[in-house]
C-alpha cells in the first residue's frame, strides 16, 4: 500500500453559476454545493466543476446535431469529481446521514433541575 502524502485544504470560495448556463448545468451546479462530496473539493474542484457546467450548457443550448463523444467526455470528467455514487464508491468514499444531535450535558442538567423543582411538565 502506497504511503499518502497530505497538504492542508484551502479555504473554498464557491462561484455562482453563470446565469446564462442551460437549466440542467444549473440544476447540477446547484447539487453539487448541496451534496456530501463538496466536503472534500477545493478551489481547483470548483474550477473544474464550473468549466464541465459551461461545458455542458454549451452541448444541450447547440441547435443542431449534437455529439454524443462530446457530452460523454463531460461525463468522464465529472466522474473526477465523484458526481455519482458509483464513482464515490470506487474510491472508497461513503456518505452518511448526519446523525442526530444530542442535547448538551448542560441543556439536559437544567431539565432535570426544572422536573425536581416541579418546574417542569
Amino acid at each position: 500500500m502506497q504511503s499518502v502524502i497530505k497538504g492542508f485544504a484551502r479555504r473554498v470560495k464557491i462561484p455562482n453559476a453563470d446565469r446564462s448556463w442551460h437549466p440542467v448545468a444549473k440544476r447540477l451546479w446547484d447539487s453539487l454545493k448541496e451534496s456530501g462530496q463538496a466536503d472534500f473539493y477545493q478551489q481547483s474542484d470548483w474550477a473544474l466543476a464550473y468549466s464541465l457546467c459551461e461545458d455542458l450548457s454549451y452541448y444541450y443550448k447547440k441547435s443542431g446535431k449534437r455529439s454524443g463523444q462530446m457530452l460523454q467526455t463531460i461525463y468522464s470528467a465529472f466522474e473526477r469529481l465523484l458526481v455519482a455514487e458509483g464513482d464515490r464508491r470506487r474510491v472508497r468514499i461513503e456518505l452518511h446521514e448526519p446523525e442526530a444531535e444530542e442535547q448538551s450535558a448542560a441543556v439536559l442538567a437544567i431539565a432535570d433541575y426544572k422536573k425536581e423543582l416541579g418546574l417542569a411538565e
